[in-house]
């Protein structure tokens, strides 16, 4: 993993969360970038993905790809493909979902649990690391593995 530059943001609370998906959206460069995010069950992953679709203009359910593996959205800026490997256990679940496909094809893809599909996974362009903090807020830090990786940091 190539390390290009990373910052740290605080969140104090769900609104903060809110306000770094909409900045993370407003970058032009977000379109066909492969952002991965870690953190512990509960962290907020899937709460900063809903965040970050609604700022691109999803309305509607936005679903957990948990159980799917992958939840695919239309939104004005393309297509978006949300990912989510917590229980993927098979590779061939990689081939018989399609999902070499997805990844060569346009889009932003942002990927939750990515180092259950580790050897499968193309390099990211933008890590996001969330950190539960005792009081609740959250210590996020955001690394960017590519020039446009660089382009979305917050």
């Amino acid at each position: 993993m190539t390390i290009l530059g990373s910052c740290t943001r605080h969140w104090s609370d769900e609104a903060a969360c809110a306000a770094s998906a909409q900045a993370l959206a407003a970058s032009p460069a977000l379109e066909g970038a492969y952002v991965e995010l870690y953190g512990p069950l509960g962290a907020g992953k899937t709460t900063f993905v809903r965040h970050l679709l609604r700022a691109l203009g999803v309305a509607g359910r936005i679903k957990s790809p948990t159980y799917a593996l992958l939840e695919p959205y239309d939104t004005p800026r393309g297509p978006v493909a949300h990912f989510d490997f917590y229980r993927f256990d098979d590779p061939q679940e990689w081939e018989d979902a399609g999902l070499r496909d997805v990844f060569a094809g346009p889009g932003l893809k942002l990927a939750e649990w990515p180092e259950k599909a580790r050897a499968l996974l193309p390099p990211a362009d933008l890590r996001v690391h969330i950190e539960p903090q005792d009081d609740e807020s959250r210590r996020v830090t955001f690394t960017a593995q590519s020039a446009r990786g660089l382009e979305l940091l917050p």
